[in-house]
C-alpha cells in the first residue's frame, strides 16, 4: 500500500467508512485532514460497533497511529466526550496513538449558537447546517482570531486570544439582540480541559515527516463528499472546508508529493442530506426503495437522506477536480430488485445540452437529467466473490458507469475486486534519488519488497532483488561522479 487520500465522490454518505476501516488495516498512520464532528461513520470491528466523528478510524486498531490535522476544526467537549466513549469498548488512547495538531482551531459554545441563530434566520434559505459550531469556526479561522490547541498553554494568551474573537461575535450578537456571551466561565471551563487536550498536542507537520522517512504507510481520511467543498461544491449549499484530496496536503502539513494514489468513494445511486440542488432526485417509491433498502441514515444527525438515481455527469466532474485515481463502489446490492436502473449522462438547460453542473446555483436548480436506462438484474449481488460472479446486466452497468466517468472502479462493495486497488509503486529511483541525493538506500528497498511480497513469487522477487541491486549501484556510481565534478568544480574557481 501507498500513501493513500480517500475522499467521498458525491454529497457525502458514500460508505468512507467501510472502505477506511479496510485501508486502515494496512496503514501506520491514519490522518483525519479537514471538517468536524459534523461528519461520522460507523465502523464494526469484531462484532463491536464503534461511532467516529473527530477521531480517525485507525485509534479502533492497535499499533496504529491517529493524526488530527490543523485542517481540522475541533469541538474540545465532544473530543473528550468521544475518547471517552471509545475507551469504554476497551480501546486503548494515549499520547503514543493520538496526536492533534497544535495548530488546529477550537469551535467554542458560541460557534454553535451562532450557527443555530444564522439557521433560524434563514427561514426557507436555510443551507441545513448540523448547527454544531463548524461554519463559524472556520469563518474565525478565516478572520485569523480563532483560539487554536495551542492557545490552551498559557492562560494569559488565551485570555486575551478571548478578549479579540468575543469582540467580533459580542457585536454581532448584539446587533441581532442576542445577550452578549460572558468571557469568564468559558475561560475557566477551556482551563479545567486543557490538560486534557494538550497531552495529545503535538507538531503534526514534523511527525508526519518523520513518519515518510521511515517508510510508514499514511492513510489521508476525508470527511463529507468533494460536492460540499466550499469552492467546488453546490454553492452555498456546501460545507465550510475544503473536502477535495488536494486539502489533505494543506490539512496536514504535507506536500502533495506525500500522496501516492486518490481513492474516490461512490456510492451505485445517488443521495444528500440537507438542502440544496440534486439534478437526479427521485421522490416517488422508488427514492423511498432507495432510501430504505439503503438504511440512508445519517450517523451524526440521524437525517433522512435523499436518494436518486446514479448521477455520472457530477461523479465525473468530482473526479477531474480531486485527481481521483480510482474509484470505490458502494452499495450495488442495493439495486438488486429494481426493474429498471437509470445513469444521468448529461444535463438540459434552456433547451440546451451540457455535460458539467454550471457554477450558479440557480442554474444548477434548473438543470434537468438526461438518463440512459438499463435493465435490472432482480437478482442478489450478496455474496459475489469477484467481478464474474455478478448477474450479466450488473456487469453491462458497472462496465459502462466506469467508462461514463473515466475512471477505473477499483473495487466494490462486500469485498470483490474488480481491478487491482492499489496500483505497483514508482520506480525505484523515485524513492531513493531526490535533488541528486541518497535519501536512505535501506529504508527504500525494504518499501519496496514490501510491496514485491505480496505480489509476486519467490523466483520474480529474486529477479526484482537482482535489478534492484543494479539500479542501486548505477545510482552510487552516478552519485560519485556528481560529487566528483562538484569537487574539480569547486577547486578551479
Amino acid at each position: 500500500m501507498k500513501n493513500v487520500v480517500v475522499v467521498g465522490s458525491q454529497w457525502g454518505d458514500e460508505g468512507k467508512g467501510k472502505i477506511v476501516d479496510w485501508l486502515s488495516s494496512e496503514a501506520d498512520v491514519v490522518v483525519r485532514f479537514q471538517g468536524g464532528h459534523n461528519a461520522g461513520h460507523t465502523l464494526v470491528i469484531d462484532g463491536i460497533t464503534y461511532k467516529l466523528r473527530l477521531l480517525p478510524s485507525g485509534i479502533v486498531r492497535k499499533d496504529k497511529i491517529s493524526v488530527i490535522g490543523n485542517g481540522v476544526v475541533i469541538d474540545p467537549w465532544a473530543l473528550l466526550e468521544e475518547i471517552e466513549e471509545i475507551k469504554s469498548k476497551g480501546v486503548t488512547i494515549n499520547e503514543k496513538n493520538l496526536i492533534i495538531s497544535e495548530s488546529a482551531t477550537l469551535i467554542l459554545p458560541f460557534h454553535k449558537e451562532m450557527d443555530e441563530i444564522r439557521e433560524d434566520a434563514a427561514g426557507n434559505s436555510k443551507i441545513g447546517t448540523t448547527r454544531r459550531g463548524i461554519g463559524p469556526a472556520y469563518e474565525d479561522k478565516v478572520g485569523r482570531r480563532s483560539i487554536r490547541v495551542m492557545d490552551l498553554i498559557s492562560e494569559t494568551n488565551l485570555n486575551s486570544r478571548l478578549d479579540n474573537v468575543l469582540s467580533h461575535h459580542n457585536a454581532i450578537r448584539k446587533g441581532l439582540n442576542k445577550p452578549l456571551f460572558n468571557k469568564e466561565k468559558l475561560l475557566e471551563d477551556l482551563l479545567k480541559l486543557a490538560p486534557h487536550i494538550l497531552q495529545f498536542s503535538q507538531p503534526v507537520w514534523k511527525k508526519i515527516d518523520q513518519f515518510k522517512l521511515s517508510g510508514k504507510k499514511i492513510l489521508f481520511e476525508g470527511a463529507q463528499g468533494i460536492l460540499l467543498d466550499v469552492d467546488h461544491g453546490t454553492y452555498p449549499y456546501v460545507t465550510s472546508s475544503n473536502t477535495v484530496a488536494s486539502s489533505a496536503a494543506t490539512g496536514s502539513g504535507c506536500g502533495p508529493n506525500s500522496i501516492n494514489y486518490v481513492l474516490g468513494i461512490t456510492k451505485a445511486y445517488t443521495t444528500r442530506v440537507g438542502e440544496g440542488p440534486f439534478p437526479t432526485e427521485l421522490t416517488d417509491e422508488i427514492g423511498e426503495l432507495l432510501g430504505t433498502r439503503g438504511k440512508e441514515f445519517g450517523t451524526v444527525t440521524s437525517r433522512k437522506r435523499r436518494c436518486g438515481w446514479f448521477d455520472g455527469v457530477l461523479v465525473r466532474q468530482t473526479i477531474k477536480i480531486s485527481g481521483i485515481d480510482g474509484i470505490a463502489l458502494t452499495k450495488l446490492d442495493v439495486l438488486d430488485e429494481l426493474d429498471q436502473i437509470k445513469i444521468c449522462v448529461a444535463y438540459e438547460i434552456n433547451g440546451k445540452e451540457i455535460d458539467y453542473l454550471p457554477a450558479a446555483v440557480t442554474d444548477q436548480l434548473k438543470v434537468k437529467p438526461i438518463y440512459k436506462t438499463y435493465q435490472g438484474w432482480k437478482t442478489s449481488t450478496v455474496g459475489c466473490k469477484n467481478f464474474n460472479d455478478l448477474p450479466e446486466n450488473a456487469k453491462i452497468y458497472i462496465r459502462d458507469l466506469e467508462k461514463f466517468i473515466e475512471a477505473k472502479i477499483s473495487s466494490i462493495l462486500r469485498g470483490f475486486v474488480y481491478s487491482s486497488l492499489i496500483a505497483l509503486p514508482k520506480p525505484l529511483y523515485s524513492l531513493i534519488v531526490r535533488n541528486r541525493q541518497v535519501l536512505d538506500v535501506r529504508v527504500s528497498y525494504r518499501i519496496y519488497c514490501s510491496h514485491l511480497r505480496r505480489r509476486f513469487t519467490v523466483r520474480s522477487r529474486y529477479l526484482h532483488y537482482l535489478c534492484i541491486r543494479m539500479c542501486l549501484e548505477r545510482t552510487r556510481l552516478c552519485l560519485i561522479s556528481y560529487r566528483f565534478q562538484s569537487w574539480r568544480d569547486s577547486r578551479r574557481s
